[in-house]
C-alpha cells in the first residue's frame, strides 16, 4: 500500500483500479496464507525427514541407497506437475484481477447501468469472466491433485523394492527380519514428509502466481526522486511560466506542442477549448503530476523541477468537476485541506465556500457522516465542500477545472460566489466550457490540437473575431441576435 501512494498518476491511468485492488488484497493474502502454511509444515518435513534418513543408515545403509532412490522421482514428478500448474495459478490470479475490476467499475458506474437498463447485460458480461475465473482455476485444482497419488504410487514402488531386497539380504544372513521391519517403518516415515515437502513446492506454485503480481507493483518506477539539493518552495507569488513546453503521455503523440504564457501573481488565467485539446494536461504539467518532455515550467523564476516535490504541491489548491469526498464527517473533509486546522478556521472556510447554511441544516451538522464520494449529498453540496477544503488550505496557486459544468444555475451562483472568495488574492487558472464563467479572467487562453491559437482579455479576443468570438456567438447566439 506505501508503494502504490509513491506511484505516479500514469499507472493509476493506465491500470483499472478493481484490478489494483486484486493485487492489493486476494494477491497479497494468497502470498500471506501460502508463506504461513508452507513455513510450519517445511520445518517439520525437514525435522522428520533428517530424523528418519539417520535411522535408516544406522539400520541398514543398502536398504537407505535403495530408500533414497525413489526421490530423484519424486523431485521430477513435482517438476512436472508444478510446471503446469505454475501456469494455471498465474492466469487463476489475473482472471481474478479482472474480475474485480469488473465488479468494481459496474458498482462505481451503477447510476448509469440502471439507467440504460444494463442489469442483464452486466451480468452477462460478469458471469463470463467468471467462468473463465472457474475454468482456469478448476484446471489448476485438477493438475495439483495429480501430485499425491502419484507420489503413493512411487512410494509403494520404493516400499516394493526395499522388501526385495531386504528378502535377499536377509536369505544371505546379512539382515534380520526385524531389521527389515524396522527399516519400513522408518521408510514410511521418511516418504510422508517428502510428500508433504513436494505437496508444499505445488503449493507455493499459487503463492508465487500472487507474489508476481505484487512484485510487478513493487517494480514499477515511482515518481520522479527530488534532484539532489532541492529547495522548499514557501511563500509563493504564484508566478508562472511556460517555457516552449512540449508533453505527451505516449512518447510518439504529443498532445502540447511549443506552450509558452505568463500568469504573473494573483491574476487569473482561463483556459478554453474544444474537449481533448489540452487544457487539463497544462494543469496537471504546474503540479508535477506528470513531468514535460521538454520546455520548462517555472513558478516564481524557478523551474519547477528545483523545487521539492512536496512543497509545490503544497502551493496548489485544486477544485475538479466531480471532486472526491472520502468517508467521513464532513469536518474530516474540509480539514483534509490541513489536517491541524482549528474548528474556527474550518467554519471560516466553510462560511466563505457558502456551505454553512446546508450544513447546518443536516441533523449532525458539522459532525454528518458521509459515504463514499459523498454519496448522500447533492453534487453542488459536494462542491462547495470541496471549495471549503481548498479555501482552508490557502494555496498559492489556485486550479478550477469545470467545477461548475454539472450545477444547476441556482447552485452555480453560491458556487461563483464562493469562487471569487477563494480566487481573491491568488493566481487562478479556470478549465471552463461555459464561457460566461470566465469573461472577467484577466487572460483568457484558446486551446486547439495541444496549441495557444488566440489569447487575450475578453473584449479583445471579441474584437478580433476570432477562434474564441466563434465559441462566444455558438454559445449566446440567441442573446447576440
Amino acid at each position: 500500500f506505501e508503494k502504490l501512494q509513491k506511484l505516479p498518476i500514469a499507472f493509476y491511468d493506465s491500470h483499472p483500479h478493481g484490478e489494483v485492488m486484486s493485487r492489493l488484497s486476494n494477491d497479497v493474502d494468497n502470498v500471506s496464507g501460502t508463506i504461513a502454511q508452507s513455513t510450519i509444515h517445511l520445518k517439520s518435513g525437514l525435522i522428520a525427514i533428517i530424523g528418519s534418513l539417520v535411522m535408516m543408515i544406522i539400520l541398514s545403509p543398502s536398504l537407505t541407497l535403495v530408500s533414497v532412490m525413489i526421490v530423484p522421482m519424486v523431485i521430477l514428478l513435482a517438476r512436472v506437475i508444478t510446471k503446469k500448474t505454475s501456469d494455471l495459478f498465474k492466469e487463476q490470479q489475473v482472471q481474478l484481477g479482472k474480475l474485480n475490476a469488473h465488479a468494481e467499475e459496474t458498482i462505481s458506474g451503477m447510476l448509469v447501468v440502471k439507467a440504460f437498463n444494463h442489469e442483464e447485460k452486466v451480468v452477462t458480461e460478469f458471469n463470463a469472466v467468471n467462468s473463465a475465473l472457474y475454468e482456469v482455476g478448476l484446471k489448476a485444482q485438477i493438475w495439483s491433485g495429480f501430485l499425491m497419488p502419484l507420489m503413493n504410487v512411487i512410494n509403494n514402488i520404493g516400499f516394493a523394492f526395499i522388501a526385495i531386497v531386504g528378502g535377499i539380504l536377509a536369505m544371505e544372513n546379512l539382515i534380520t527380519i526385524g531389521v527389515i521391519a524396522s527399516f519400513v517403518s522408518y521408510s514410511r516415515q521418511f516418504a510422508r514428509p517428502l510428500n508433504e515437502l513436494a505437496n508444499i513446492f505445488n503449493l507455493l506454485q499459487s503463492g508465487v502466481a500472487g507474489a508476481e503480481r505484487v512484485f510487478e507493483i513493487i517494480d514499477e518506477q515511482e515518481e520522479t526522486a527530488d534532484l539532489p539539493g532541492s529547495i522548499t518552495l514557501e511563500n509563493s507569488k504564484g508566478h508562472v511560466v511556460f517555457e516552449n513546453v512540449v508533453f505527451g503521455y505516449r512518447s510518439d503523440v504529443p498532445i502540447l506542442e511549443n506552450i509558452s504564457f505568463e500568469s504573473i501573481g494573483g491574476s487569473s488565467t482561463a483556459l478554453v477549448g474544444p474537449t481533448g485539446a489540452g487544457k487539463t494536461t497544462i494543469v496537471n504539467l504546474m503540479t508535477r503530476f506528470y513531468d514535460v518532455t521538454t520546455g520548462r515550467i517555472l513558478i516564481d523564476g524557478r523551474d519547477i523541477r528545483e523545487y521539492t516535490r512536496d512543497s509545490l504541491r503544497q502551493c496548489f489548491g485544486i477544485v475538479l468537476q466531480d471532486s472526491y469526498l472520502f468517508s467521513g464527517t464532513i469536518k474530516e473533509n474540509i480539514k483534509y485541506g490541513k489536517p491541524d486546522a482549528t474548528d474556527e478556521e474550518m467554519t471560516t472556510a466553510a462560511k466563505m465556500a457558502n456551505a454553512q447554511d446546508f450544513i447546518l441544516r443536516l441533523p449532525e451538522g458539522y459532525n454528518t457522516m458521509l459515504s463514499e464520494n459523498g454519496g448522500n449529498l447533492s453534487q453542488g453540496q459536494r462542491q462547495l465542500l470541496a471549495i471549503a477544503r481548498v479555501i482552508l488550505a490557502r494555496p498559492a496557486i489556485l486550479i478550477l477545472d469545470e467545477a461548475t459544468s454539472s450545477i444547476d444555475t441556482r447552485t452555480e451562483l453560491h458556487i461563483q460566489e464562493a469562487l471569487l472568495n477563494l480566487m481573491q488574492g491568488r493566481t487562478s487558472f479556470i478549465i471552463a466550457h461555459r464561457l460566461n464563467t470566465i469573461r472577467g479572467a484577466d487572460n483568457i487562453m484558446v486551446i486547439d490540437h495541444g496549441e495557444i491559437i488566440e489569447q487575450g482579455s475578453h473584449d479583445l479576443l471579441i474584437k478580433q473575431q476570432g477562434a474564441y468570438y466563434q465559441m462566444f456567438f455558438n454559445q449566446f447566439k440567441n442573446i447576440v441576435s
